[in-house]
């Protein structure tokens, strides 16, 4: 490897870096928030207050308020009620609080699960190729003959071994 392509590789990597940094610090926070998304921490609690039709089953509940995995948890002649709230037989007034994430940080997290229909897809791949080229860019960082580059690829080593033991342990 020569001087020249090292200072090339050194060049792109260190400009991309300071282009990425921004996205790379909203997928750094979105994915830290991301690893939370069972629980209710970021999230908000909100109270829904719906007006359905009167007399539906627990089943059709479920579907007009759309809530995912819906089970009735009791049941009597004029009241239906289930996890986080209750729907009245009579009146047809539904009421029940679920969590949502604040929409700046929903908006963040979509970045992690944007999918081929959606317009991140193409900033997503330009993010991964991106990386991928720090990755292989860092090991021009440095001439192969010093000390500093003999060392790093130790640490290169170990970073290895810890991502294929967390991959199959």
């Amino acid at each position: 490897m020569s001087r020249k392509t090292s200072n090339k590789a050194r060049m792109y990597h260190r400009y991309l870096g300071f282009f990425l940094a921004g996205i790379m610090a909203v997928y750094a926070i979105s994915g830290i928030t991301l690893i939370f998304r069972d629980t209710d921490v970021f999230k908000n609690k909100v109270v829904v207050e719906k007006n359905l039709e009167t007399n539906l089953s627990a089943e059709e509940v479920g579907q007009q308020l759309k809530i995912k995995r819906f089970k009735a948890t009791s049941e009597t002649a004029s009241l239906i009620e289930f996890k986080n709230g209750s729907y009245n037989k009579e009146t047809g007034a539904a009421s029940y609080t679920k969590t949502e994430t604040p929409y700046v940080l929903g908006k963040m997290q979509n970045f992690h699960k944007s999918e081929t229909g959606d317009p991140l897809y193409y900033l997503n791949i330009f993010f991964g190729v991106s990386l991928l080229f720090f990755v292989v860019s860092a090991f021009w960082m440095f001439l192969p003959s010093t000390p500093i580059f003999k060392k790093g690829m130790y640490f290169a080593g170990a970073g290895l071994v810890l991502a294929l033991v967390l991959l199959f342990v």
